[in-house]
């Protein structure tokens, strides 16, 4: 009953924001306000909540500051000579943009961070998509691709969760990861050529000689419009090597995410603006942005408190497992990564990895399967995780682009799906996953 229940949850939630009935935010709090009603948890239902606030709660805090230290960094002008140089090469051309796009967001997911992949991304490509005319939602589409091959890195999360949960080394696990996640590189950039090609279809290819003025006032408009009055360009250098520095300590977990974004907004903001009245209105100018973000995160912090604190989610995973037969125990790793598609669409990465992985490492060692094969398995679905609605980088994202998460949502879900089917079919290939 609490499977279903559960199940059922999902089916409404992704139901009424796809459709638009809904927006996300409203959704996230009613829907499973209702369905814990219905299974007749009212009684804690307030301590449910909470706690999954207390959750989200520092992932909040890091997207707020977060936001606020790359709109300073948009305002002062961090970003213009990349776009300029981005326009220099791609000039009209929609494959160019998209292509360029794609390499773009890769390079930058590097670090494993939504965020920042999501930040410098739609900063830099934008304005591009927008003098053109092509479709935000490509670049939406792109970016979250490139982020779910590279969240696989055993710095961005999954890959560090399941070696934990499994007590496992890291080196067993990533190694034999590496090619299959270039197949999925080799996907991303398919991807990026089919919709490039579209909007060349679409749009054609403007034939467009930039000047160097229209170059400086092209690369001078962001997602966050800045007035050229905020421009810093003499404090270029400084911006860069602090956000450098706020990457490689972000790497290294010198400090936890939020705390470190704190103390990167507060330096950008006195160094580039030591005036107390220009400090109030770039924080001013990018509130509605932290507002509209940060509220979707606390709205899925209820969201995932409810799932976990009515048990939903584990009777939701005892019930795929419990459905398997013996028979198809050898295939167990290859079943493991197709359902980690839409486990982790629908539960966050710390119950996934901790909570169900070792359910299902323990049941494959009952059929000869190694953990180590369990562990590659498990972060396949990554590419889907990453569209989850429970990944509050994902509003940013949208957010930032200007687009509707349900329209995000079945725009690149063909896609995402696809990627994660050419990692299986690579990692079984390539002997990372056996049966």
């Amino acid at each position: 009953m609490l499977a279903f229940l559960g199940f059922s949850m999902i089916v409404v939630f992704m139901f009424l924001i796809i459709t638009k009935r809904m927006s996300a935010m409203v959704a996230l709090v009613s829907i499973p306000i209702l369905f814990a009603l219905i299974g007749g948890f009212w009684a804690g239902l307030g301590d449910m909540m909470m706690d999954g606030i207390k959750q989200v709660a520092p992932t909040g805090v890091m997207l707020m500051f977060a936001i606020l230290y790359f709109g300073i960094m948009i305002d002062s002008g961090l970003f213009d000579p990349l776009v300029s140089k981005i326009l220099s090469i791609v000039k009209g051309d929609p494959l160019k943009i998209v292509l360029g796009t794609s390499i773009l967001s890769m390079l930058v997911a590097l670090d494993g961070d939504g965020t920042t992949t999501y930040m410098i991304t739609v900063s830099a490509m934008l304005p591009l998509y927008k003098r053109i005319g092509m479709n935000p939602l490509v670049l939406t589409c792109v970016a979250m691709l490139s982020l779910g091959v590279m969240n696989m890195t055993p710095w961005g999360g999954p890959t560090a969760r399941a070696v934990a949960a499994l007590q496992l080394d890291m080196g067993d696990v990533f190694t034999p990861l590496i090619p299959v996640m270039g197949a999925a590189v080799l996907w991303n950039l398919f991807t990026a050529y089919v919709l490039g090609m579209k909007e060349r279809k679409r749009l054609g290819v403007a034939q467009i000689q930039y000047s160097e003025a229209e170059l400086l006032a092209m690369s001078q408009a962001s997602a966050t419009t800045a007035l050229e009055d905020y421009k810093r360009p003499k404090l270029r250098w400084f911006n860069l090597m602090l956000t450098v520095a706020l990457l490689v300590c972000l790497v290294a977990g010198v400090l936890p995410l939020a705390t470190l974004f704190m103390i990167a907004t507060i330096i950008a903001l006195m160094v580039n603006y030591p005036n107390l009245d220009d400090q109030k209105a770039r924080i001013s100018n990018h509130a509605a942005n932290v507002l509209a973000v940060v509220g979707l995160v606390f709205a899925s912090g209820i969201f995932t408190g409810i799932l976990s604190g009515t048990e939903m989610v584990d009777a939701m995973a005892n019930s795929l497992v419990s459905i398997i037969p013996e028979s198809l125990g050898s295939y167990f790793a290859v079943i493991t990564a197709v359902t980690s598609i839409p486990f982790t669409y629908f539960m966050a990465n710390d119950p996934y990895y901790f909570g169900v992985l070792p359910i299902l490492a323990e049941t494959a060692m009952a059929y000869g399967v190694d953990p180590v094969e369990i562990a590659r398995a498990s972060v396949l679905g990554q590419p889907v995780h990453a569209m989850s609605p429970l990944m509050a980088s994902a509003y940013l994202l949208c957010g930032m682009a200007g687009v509707e998460f349900g329209d995000h949502q079945k725009f690149i879900f063909k896609w995402a799906l696809g990627s994660c089917f050419v990692m299986i079919i690579a990692a079984i290939l390539l002997g990372v996953i056996t049966f």
